[in-house]
């Protein structure tokens, strides 16, 4: 068996096939180093999975691949996970949230058992190889072309090179169809300038609904306002879901903003009550909503064409409407994706249709195999890319060893 990519999937693959019982496994890793996105991933802390236990609710977190996915999860999902690092000696704590981590907070731990477990395993790993192209032999197997002219043979080959273009060259050389990525899990820039006066501030519970390519789509959750626009995880989850629509548009799109997630009637209901309870108070001074920041509520009464220093008992019932209407139902240009290249994951890779997702072998070559990012699966942010990485890895690993050792 080859392996072509020493990524999280790769390592996954290569440990389990050979654990299972293949005699001869090797994983040829273009770069100077192996597992270089598990060492970078979370700010070096490796988010390596979600405390997301149930395959059905697993796969919700999955923009492309959810069907597919949930036969996947139901042989190998979050609990296997945590009990294959635990039995390699590495320990994974919760944090609120649900994202998962090794206890001792660093990637390296995540990196060593890794390595460890795939020397204990008997796995050859070769950096600095680059396969630059993979040709199928009927009946034989494959021959793996490397750029220092070496030609190796083998009956299996796994390739698991993430978002690298060279994985899809050599799938589409092979026969499959291959989507092109784009990008996904990205901050969005927004034309209006007036909440930069409010960059840094965080909320925790904003709706938010994003028009693009004549789709709607919906999320919910914690939001973080930057310089450039608007990012945090509901931002991420958003990009995510209309990560193909966006691009279509070249990053143009419509986005309304409910600031503190709430219904009109609940609004109007406490604007109400506030203008008999702290009638004398001025609105700058008196704000309804605890978890509304001080500074974008003044920013958006603002917005409203009302002066933060009247009183309560003097806003007018137009008044009260717009600022309702900006707090509800607030309509933002997006421009772009944030400035800096933050995506971290890509939509697209291989036509899911043409891979068997109980053994992830090819549907078109007896032999062939898939794992990871290579596919068109992508997760949102808290850990479950990592975890479609684990579970592919597993899969392809125990078929491949079970077809060549039975």
């Amino acid at each position: 068996m080859i392996v072509i990519g020493g990524g999280p999937a790769g390592f996954m693959g290569a440990i389990t096939a050979a654990e299972n019982g293949l005699d001869s496994v090797c994983v040829l890793e273009s770069t100077a180093k192996t597992l270089e996105k598990v060492r970078i991933s979370g700010g070096g802390r490796c988010n390596v999975t979600h405390e997301c236990w149930e395959p059905n609710e697993l796969v919700t977190n999955y923009p492309r691949g959810h069907l597919p996915l949930l036969g996947s999860f139901s042989r190998f999902a979050t609990g296997d996970v945590v009990d294959w690092f635990k039995r390699k000696g590495l320990e994974l704590i919760t944090e609120e949230d649900g994202r998962m981590f090794p206890v001792s907070n660093s990637s390296f731990e995540v990196v060593s058992c890794l390595r460890n477990a795939a020397v204990a395993a008997g796995v050859n790993c070769f950096t600095k190889s680059s396969v630059i192209r993979v040709e199928y032999l009927p009946e034989k197997g494959f021959l793996v072309y490397l750029q220092d002219s070496q030609i190796l043979e083998t009956q299996r080959v796994l390739v698991a090179t993430g978002g690298h273009p060279s994985g899809r060259k050599i799938a589409s050389c092979l026969g499959h169809t291959v989507f092109m990525p784009v990008p996904s899990l990205f901050s969005l820039s927004l034309e209006e300038n007036f909440l930069k006066n409010c960059s840094g501030l965080s909320l925790k519970n904003v709706r938010l609904k994003l028009l693009s390519g004549g789709k709607s789509f919906y999320q919910t959750g914690p939001v973080l306002i930057t310089h450039w626009g608007l990012s945090g995880p509901a931002i991420l989850k958003l990009s995510a879901f209309a990560a193909h629509e966006l691009n279509k548009d070249t990053y143009k799109a419509r986005l309304q903003v409910n600031w503190i997630n709430e219904s009109s009637d609940f609004v109007n209901d406490l604007f109400k009550k506030f203008r008999y309870k702290a009638a004398r108070s001025t609105l700058a001074n008196a704000k309804p909503f605890k978890e509304l920041p001080t500074r974008l509520w003044r920013i958006l009464l603002q917005q409203s064409r009302i002066n933060i220093d009247i009183r309560w008992s003097d806003v007018s019932s137009l008044q009260q409407q717009r600022l309702c209407n900006n707090l509800l139902f607030n309509y933002y240009s997006v421009c772009g994706r944030g400035p800096y290249g933050e995506e971290f994951v890509t939509a697209g890779g291989v036509k899911l249709a043409e891979v068997n997702f109980a053994t992830m072998e090819s549907r078109l070559l007896p032999g062939l195999y898939f794992a990871g990012e290579i596919l068109d699966v992508d997760g949102v942010t808290g850990g479950f890319n990592f975890q479609h990485c684990w579970t592919s890895g597993w899969l392809a690993g125990r078929a491949i060893a079970n077809s060549c050792c039975n």
